[in-house]
């Protein structure tokens, strides 16, 4: 009974009352307040925390919350209040989100307007609209806030117009209008440039080769990066779109080895949330490792999130990996849609010649001599004369050193050499000798990078020395401290 009572008590609410939970426009409230002292501060870090607590709250976003803080920030009947406040959705019947202390406040008419704060509002509409689908709207919200960007010159701004720039381009690219931005966004980065604004810059650079690539213009893309300011990466995220959009280029180069350290690279310095970046990174790294000859370990297909994404890319690996042509051939038909969508479709067909390599390497290693017809055969060589291809095909491997071999053209043969025993060279012997050393090597630096306390080698110091060394210290500072006190 004693327990039934406790927990009766326990279940009873107390007169204590816990307090209420934020609204979303106290919260935009307070963000404005953390933009205004860090405008007045010149602290660009504060503009940069009130951002970041901004994409926190953009599922929260509506259109009454937004048109009073509008009300709250900008001065009724002005034009930013009046341009924003267009394109909000009118309601009639809707629950005002207006806490208490706000309500019994009435917003001055005349109050001194910060830049920061406008450029902000434009920026909580633009993201309004992109996530009610009203693209047009905010295509013409994107453009009158980066026209308004252009006569202002504060480093405080340079956050939210990074931002702006992004959603700028973005909106533009969900209607099919990013071809009509280039030189706007040409323009905005020769500002950006002049103003010393290195967050613009980066964030613009990687716009522009976004516009580029995305109509295959690779040759404009690599002028404009070689020619622009070295990129400093101040922001991880504009750091690692320049690393995939850089490997891309390097790829369509023929570049491989350096695309592939720069694709590699984006997916490890890409935060772990932005899974479909990551997505797009593994995509093309599996590409470009194949088309190097290698083939990419099974733990790669098996990420967490991104096992369904990458069967297409998993399916094309084991075809490459067993050298089967016929196989190649039907995957690359099943998944054509997914490697279109992808972009990766045109290094696919270049992925032809290494599984014709691969293929024919194994037939090299199983048989010791075999026509050029079987291994055409085996090659699954669709072509009008398959001997002829199978001849020049098998001619270029021993040329390129893929295969050890060698062609008899009179009797139509293929003659693959004896592969000795390796392990009766000096090949062995000369890995781990190569292996031996970088690791001494690596001891001796190490050994050599320590610091040893000074005279420990030397006996240790007598009593009176001690007594000696340590009366000096306290009179040395004793004298600093008199010195810091004058200074005061």
């Amino acid at each position: 009974m004693t327990q039934d009572l406790e927990m009766k008590d326990r279940s009873t609410p107390s007169n204590s009352v816990s307090p209420p939970v934020p609204s979303t426009l106290q919260h935009l409230k307070e963000i404005a307040s953390l933009i205004e002292t860090g405008s007045y501060s010149k602290e660009v870090r504060r503009i940069a925390r009130a951002v970041r607590l901004t994409i926190a709250l953009r599922k929260k976003l509506t259109a009454s919350v937004i048109s009073s803080f509008l009300d709250h920030v900008l001065t009724p009947g002005s034009e930013p209040h009046t341009k924003l406040s267009a394109y909000l959705p009118k309601e009639e019947d809707h629950e005002m989100e207006v806490d208490a202390a706000t309500s019994a406040i009435q917003t001055p008419v005349a109050k001194h307007l910060l830049p920061e704060l406008e450029i902000y509002s434009y920026l909580l509409v633009l993201l309004f609209l992109i996530d009610q689908k009203k693209y047009n709207e905010a295509k013409a919200v994107s453009s009158a806030s980066v026209a308004w960007l252009k006569n202002i010159n504060r480093r405080t701004v340079d956050v939210i117009a990074s931002r702006l720039f992004f959603y700028y381009s973005y909106s533009h690219e969900l209607t099919g209008d990013l071809a009509e931005i280039r030189g706007n966004l040409l323009a905005l980065h020769r500002i950006a440039t002049l103003r010393h604004d290195e967050l613009g810059q980066e964030t613009l650079l990687n716009l522009l080769l976004r516009n580029y690539l995305h109509y295959n213009l690779y040759d404009q893309a690599e002028k404009l990066r070689s020619k622009a300011p070295r990129f400093e990466a101040h922001s991880n995220q504009q750091f690692c779109r320049y690393l995939f959009y850089l490997g891309k280029i390097r790829t369509i180069q023929l570049e491989y080895t350096d695309a592939k350290e720069s694709l590699l690279q984006a997916a490890r310095k890409a935060p772990v949330a932005a899974r479909g970046f990551r997505i797009q990174c593994n995509k093309w790294a599996i590409i470009v490792r194949l088309l190097l000859g290698e083939i990419p370990e099974r733990t790669v297909f098996m990420q967490k999130g991104m096992e369904k994404a990458l069967r297409p890319y998993f399916e094309l690996t084991n075809a490459v990996r067993i050298g089967d042509l016929e196989l190649f051939r039907n995957i690359a038909d099943k998944f054509a849609t997914t490697f279109s969508a992808d972009g990766t479709h045109n290094l696919i067909v270049r992925l032809r010649h290494n599984v014709i390599r691969t293929g024919l390497r194994n037939i090299s290693i199983s048989y010791s001599r075999i026509s050029l017809a079987d291994v055409a055969k085996k090659l699954r060589l669709d072509s009008p004369n398959p001997i002829a291809d199978a001849e020049s095909i098998v001619s270029k491997a021993i040329r390129d050193g893929a295969i050890d071999a060698t062609l008899d053209h009179a009797n139509g043969w293929m003659v693959s050499k004896e592969t000795g025993d390796i392990y009766s060279t000096n090949e062995p012997q000369l890995a781990f000798n190569s292996r031996i050393a970088f690791c001494l090597n690596m001891h001796n630096e190490a050994v050599r990078a320590l610091r040893f306390p000074p005279n420990t080698h030397k006996e240790k110091e007598s009593a009176e020395k001690r007594r000696e060394r340590q009366q000096q210290e306290q009179e040395l500072a004793k004298h600093i401290a008199e010195e810091d006190d004058d200074d005061f």
